[in-house]
């Protein structure tokens, strides 16, 4: 790659089960000239997220042969617009590539918070911690003392979800993960209560293990089991806030059974509620008065694994999406530091 090169990624074909290399291609080009009204960004930190493999599966999503689409931080580099000027720091949404021409409607001023490190805007401050926030305070609702369960806890937004409910005040938080390391680092490291490996047993039976006395809320990220095991631990009037179903990513042809205890959340009186984070973009601004100051103080530390250099973009998303990482995955090319 020269300074006048850009690559993206591009879809080659729809997978059948587990994605591979085989369905990426790196395709070069020439670096475009911003058009009037837009402006040319170097991207620099990428965002490898679950959604991006149910979007393998979505041609209104991702198409074949095009570029690919994902959160991305990057710096102007040339501006025909007076809304953006080179130098600046920007969040958009055109990732998976080198170089992205962007309009001010498309992009976002990355903010100026003393102390916080960039990739904080990517995970905990990002679409990854909006949704865990979301999820506990606008979908669960959480409140002080009650006891929560988040699956696939040592994800990105497992382990923003439980370091953000024991700053709200949670009592008892239980996680679950795919194996002894990471349930070690969820309550050694995050602040779980406890935590288990999903692969040690029926789910539900360790849940109810986990959880004696039953819980409050439930942030799920999994479906099938988890959310069987969830709906067995919840007390009366518990809720749950659903961000995800990981569980059937790979088998969107055949997904998993429906949980078979689902009419208990007729008889328990509970709330199922799913969101997409997207219609919740209004609680940005509640987000970083939230959690900047956590940042700020060392209170909320990062949980993050970095995939250096952009050729191994499809390597850091193949990773993510067999359990690899701990916390929220990104692939950077530069040495992060505080904005």
């Amino acid at each position: 790659m020269t300074n006048d090169t850009m690559i993206t990624v591009q879809q080659t074909a729809r997978p059948d089960g587990f994605p591979t290399p085989a369905h990426f291609a790196f395709v070069e080009g020439p670096v475009p000239a911003p058009a009037p009204g837009t402006a040319l960004v170097e991207n620099l930190q990428w965002s490898v997220d679950p959604y991006h493999r149910e979007a393998m599966e979505d041609g209104s999503l991702w198409a074949l042969n095009a570029p690919m689409e994902g959160r991305t931080l990057g710096r102007v580099l040339d501006s025909r617009t007076p809304e953006l000027a080179p130098g600046d720091l920007v969040l958009h949404r055109e990732g998976w590539r080198t170089h992205a021409v962007v309009a001010p409607d498309e992009a976002r001023p990355v903010p100026d918070f003393d102390g916080v490190p960039l990739a904080a805007h990517l995970s905990v401050l990002g679409g990854t911690g909006l949704s865990a926030y979301v999820g506990l305070t606008r979908i669960a609702r959480l409140q002080r003392g009650e006891d929560l369960f988040v699956s696939a806890a040592a994800g990105g937004v497992g382990t923003a979800a439980g370091r953000f409910a024991r700053l709200l005040g949670a009592g008892r938080i239980v996680g679950s993960a795919g194996s002894a390391r990471k349930v070690a680092y969820l309550t050694e490291r995050v602040g779980y209560d406890a935590a288990f490996d999903y692969h040690g047993g029926p789910v539900t039976e360790l849940l109810a293990e986990a959880a004696p006395d039953g819980l409050d809320a439930v942030l799920d990220g999994v479906g099938g089991d988890h959310l069987e095991a969830a709906i067995a631990a919840l007390r009366d009037h518990g809720r749950i806030a659903w961000v995800g179903a990981v569980a059937q990513y790979h088998s969107l042809s055949a997904p998993p059974p429906a949980p078979r205890n689902l009419f208990d959340v007729v008889g328990k009186n509970l709330r199922l509620e799913g969101f997409l984070v997207r219609d919740h973009q209004d609680a940005q601004r509640e987000l970083y008065d939230f959690a900047v100051p956590h940042l700020q103080s060392g209170r909320l530390p990062l949980d993050v694994t970095v995939v250096e250099g952009f050729e191994n973009i499809v390597d850091a998303f193949l990773g993510m999406l067999r359990g690899e990482n701990t916390g929220k995955m990104l692939v950077s090319r530069l040495v992060d530091h505080a904005s």
